[in-house]
């Protein structure tokens, strides 16, 4: 079944030239954030020897995400999608050759984190947008699988590497290599023939910025996806930061079994759109809300089983749960939100994920240290869950989800 899926999306990046082109772009930049994260923790540590400006780091990433989301996805809707992705890549290229250059600052080091993130920022819900405009709406799914994917493989395949290259060659070459990655994959987007026009929106400033808002908090299926995404980053941030404290404390493993963890994670990810790409619907409430109560049983299980392969095994399941449950979200905004709202309605819920997942660490963090790391796992599981039943409560979804346009 694997392969039979894997060769449609193979069949479809040979059809769609204009998906080629952005998935080479999405595979390359991919390529060179895996290690561009694995340098700039390392970079951060080694000059301060401290987690907690270890943590600072991740601090930057999420502060752009929260001051200026509404405005990227403003930008997304009201500039031509393929412009605002290149100008994003042509910056977080200079920023990276900027730390690949000059490797013995803190502060310039935070600054190019807070950069990337910007870059990042502008660059994801223009092409999240984008993605419908190159392929037929029964595509999008297979479009979004290969993204993810390829994304995933990445991760799992690069970081290691990244850990290794820093090791013989320092953290510079890292920073180097990915700003290649962005300059390459801005010369592909340069050949894009889609997303060369600004959508058609009829308010602009800050009353449009405020009808992204009003889209999302009117209508029943999309302010019931607010809600659970908040659950869902509540549970998520303290889990994903906390998991190397739990493979310690409970688990009783070290450092390489906590790869092996994060590892099963990442199998289950990339294999999880691959086996199941023809059961996942767009609009499904099982593939949009189920997810999410695979994962809280995975968060409940870990609290309960302090056997270190039963573990590695339901993370791969939650990864299964995180990919196959990304990939149907993506495509249910991508298939009924109109173009001219969509970069708004994917960053508002950036926003909302990010100030959530904030929460989350720092809530999930004294709770470790008042109460212990299975305490953290037993609130994660039954937010995943509330957040399933919120999702599975709301109405089926029509086509499209938006039907007029705010502000006309």
């Amino acid at each position: 079944m694997t392969a039979r899926h894997d060769g449609r999306v193979l069949v479809l990046l040979r059809r769609r030239p204009e998906l080629r082109r952005l998935f080479l772009a999405h595979a390359v930049s991919r390529a060179g954030d895996a290690f561009n994260s694995v340098a700039l923790v390392l970079l951060v540590f080694q000059l301060t020897g401290s987690g907690r400006d270890v943590a600072t780091t991740v601090a930057f990433e999420v502060a752009p995400v929260l001051l200026l989301g509404p405005v990227a996805g403003l930008l997304a809707d009201r500039l031509p999608r393929r412009r605002v992705m290149v100008a994003a890549d042509l910056l977080r290229a200079g920023l990276a050759v900027t730390l690949a250059l000059a490797t013995g600052s803190v502060a310039l080091a935070y600054g190019v984190a807070f950069g990337l993130s910007v870059g990042s920022l502008a660059f994801n819900p223009a092409a999240s947008s984008l993605l419908p405009e190159v392929v037929d709406a029964e595509e999008v799914v297979d479009a979004n699988t290969a993204l993810w994917t390829v994304a995933v493989t990445a991760q799992i395949v690069l970081a290691p590497l990244a850990g290794v290259l820093i090791a013989t060659a320092g953290v510079g070459v890292a920073f180097g290599l990915n700003a290649v990655s962005y300059l390459v994959s801005a010369l592909l987007l340069l050949g894009l023939h889609a997303g060369r026009t600004p959508a058609d929106m009829t308010v602009r400033g800050w009353k449009g910025v405020a009808a992204g808002i009003t889209a999302v908090r009117t209508h029943p299926l999309l302010a019931r996806l607010a809600v659970v995404q908040i659950l869902a980053s509540l549970s998520a941030g303290a889990t994903s930061g906390l998991l190397v404290v739990l493979a310690a404390d409970w688990l009783g493993v070290g450092p390489s079994g906590f790869g092996v963890l994060l590892g099963a994670i990442g199998v289950g990810a990339a294999l999880g759109p691959l086996v199941l790409r023809s059961r996942i619907r767009a609009g499904d409430r099982r593939w949009l809300f189920g997810p999410y109560a695979l994962r809280g049983g995975v968060d409940l299980a870990l609290a309960s089983v302090g056997n270190p392969i039963v573990a590695a095994g339901a993370l791969a399941a939650y990864g299964v749960g995180t990919s196959t449950g990304m990939i149907a979200y993506q495509s249910t905004l991508q298939m009924q939100v109109p173009t001219e709202l969509r970069g708004r309605t994917f960053a508002l819920y950036d926003v909302l994920w990010n100030a959530a997942r904030l929460v989350s660490l720092g809530a999930g963090g004294l709770l470790a240290d008042a109460v212990g790391i299975r305490a953290v796992y037993v609130v994660a599981g039954l937010l995943l869950l509330a957040a399933a039943a919120v999702g599975w409560a709301s109405p089926r979804p029509n086509s499209p989800l938006v039907t007029a346009r705010l502000g006309d």
